[in-house]
């Protein structure tokens, strides 16, 4: 009788296993995902203007947009594309009726940029806009 074991001895058999180069190829996608917005984050430097008077904002309760001097678009610190700036607010803003816009623009910003994010925002219902500045005394002493 022919068994088939006996076939198998005088050949090498050759293969390779896969599942620890996916298993490592996952933990570098993982950690991609999670270094990805750190690092945009930490890259956009937005230049406020200086304001003699001004009133802090409720962090808990207002969605912060920022607009980088590069016309760069960030909705809670995660990159937005201008075409779908509402839609992105629509998910951010909270579905009560105390909605917070918190528009933090660099100081070389075009106002047609500044002025389109409020007009989303007003169309959305936002109750209070504001526009982050830097108070005079905090902006001299930075520079």
């Amino acid at each position: 009788m022919n068994n088939p074991a006996d076939n198998r001895k005088g050949r090498t058999i050759a293969e390779m296993n896969l599942v620890p180069l996916i298993d490592i190829a996952l933990i570098l996608v993982i950690i991609f995902m999670v270094l990805t917005p750190i690092i945009v984050q930490s890259q956009l430097t937005v230049k406020l203007p200086k304001a003699d008077s001004g009133t802090p904002a409720q962090a808990q309760t207002t969605v912060n947009v920022q607009i980088s001097r590069a016309g760069t678009l960030m909705v809670e610190g995660s990159p937005v594309r201008w075409e779908s700036l509402e839609r992105e607010l629509t998910l951010r803003l909270p579905k009560s009726s105390q909605k917070n816009l918190l528009v933090q623009a660099d100081r070389s910003v075009a106002v047609e940029k500044v002025v389109a994010v409020l007009d989303a925002a007003k169309r959305l219902g936002v109750g209070k806009l504001g526009i982050g500045v830097i108070a005079n005394s905090a902006a001299d002493a930075s520079q």
